[in-house]
């Protein structure tokens, strides 16, 4: 029986970044996946924002590493994952988001970040043809940026394997093996490995895995539609971020919702529905075209003409405060998290694999301390992140 010295659950936007890492600290490193090949799972429906403007340390931190890592990739690889840094900008068409944008913008600032609140000059310049009906300024943070996620897990994919990392697909852990409360090994449906450390990576089922060490692990599963339009000429750099809330009595309510163009010109956006819709579900609904169609052609009225290609649904597992938990638990020795990615999972992988490893290899930095602290699976999950 082959001995690992780590064992990852998940091919995903999580756990393949964190591969490439493990991989390249020479740790032997399996990767084992149910699905038939990488990025199969909740990656494939990411929409792929990049951001480090969070209100949450560790998230930035993580996700400023993330920016620096998918920013130099084609230069260091060859492969071009599709990165442009157009920037973030989030709106604010009242009063109370005026507050909460400045104020978020303070905190970013000491944290290092390159981010202005902007006039609406600005943003008529970075969005022409933007509805300024009520616009009063925006967040913009121009190191921000985009890129594919199925062209990025696939490059990561390849890397890590020529690192030495392994993968096995079509294959589904069915039980953690365990001797006086360390981990010893995986079962799973094709055969048994043993390691001392084991990731769970596994998204929206990351909670079936904790409860095999017997961890109830609070992570809830939404889903969340999406859509792309054809390609048009490029007319907008940042992703455009509108976190007002909706009322729509015949589609349904929704809150934020966000879009960007790709570096092929087609527009790719994603809607948060209102109530929140639990659940595994990945079929398209009815009523995703008609709520955000509106609300995009309300905003910037020059897009009322462009057709759509497709839509989609993908989940997005979700913890209580909107943070991801990461790390490892006092109850089982050699059992670490890295779930919960709130639907962040694509722009957080690259900087939290890394970090993960210099976990594993016992060469954390202080920062690194601070980030596990606070995103650790006994903090305290009541007061959820401003701008998730």
């Amino acid at each position: 029986m082959v001995d690992y010295d780590v064992i990852i659950i998940g091919a995903g936007s999580v756990g393949v970044p964190t591969a490439l890492a493990t991989a390249n600290d020479e740790l032997k490193t399996l990767v084992i996946d149910s699905l038939p090949s990488v990025a199969q799972a909740d990656n494939k429906h990411a929409i792929g924002g990049i951001r480090a403007t969070h209100s949450h340390k560790g998230k930035i931190w993580l996700c400023q590493r993330s920016i620096e890592i998918f920013s130099i990739w084609e230069e260091r690889f060859g492969d071009d994952i599709w990165w442009e840094q157009g920037g973030y900008t989030f709106l604010a068409y009242n009063n109370e988001h005026e507050n909460l944008l400045k104020e978020t913008v303070e905190l970013q600032k000491n944290y290092g970040l390159n981010i202005d609140y902007v006039d609406v000059e600005k943003i008529k310049e970075l969005i022409p043809g933007i509805n300024e009906d009520g616009l009063l300024g925006a967040t913009y943070s121009p190191e921000d940026g985009n890129a594919s996620p199925l062209l990025s897990l696939h490059s990561f994919f390849r890397q890590s394997k020529n690192l030495g990392a392994e993968y096995h697909f079509n294959e589904k852990v069915i039980d953690i093996l365990t001797k006086n409360n360390k981990i010893t090994g995986i079962k799973t449906t094709k055969g048994q490995y043993n390691t001392k450390n084991i990731i769970n990576a596994a998204g929206a089922h990351a909670r079936d895995i904790g409860n095999m060490v017997g961890l109830d692990i609070p992570v809830e599963p939404e889903s969340h539609e999406a859509g792309i339009t054809e390609p048009v000429k490029n007319f907008f750099t940042p992703m455009i971020v509108d976190i007002r809330p909706c009322s729509d009595p015949k589609f349904g309510d929704s809150k934020n919702y966000y879009f960007y163009q790709n570096k092929e010109g087609k527009i790719i956006f994603c809607l948060t529905p209102n109530p929140n819709i639990l659940g595994t579900d990945r079929r398209e609904t009815s009523s995703f075209l008609p709520q955000i169609s509106k609300r995009m052609i309300q905003l910037l009225p020059r897009l009322r003409n462009i057709k759509i290609r497709r839509t989609w649904r993908g989940l997005y597992p979700m913890t209580p405060d909107g943070n991801p938990i990461i790390g490892t638990v006092n109850e089982i020795q050699g059992y670490i998290n890295a779930v919960g990615m709130c639907g962040q999972g694509f722009m957080l992988g690259p900087g939290l694999g890394e970090l993960l490893s210099r976990l594993l290899t016992e060469k954390m930095s202080f920062r690194d301390k601070e980030i596990l602290d606070t995103l650790s699976f006994t903090r305290n999950f009541g007061v959820e992140e401003e701008l998730k």
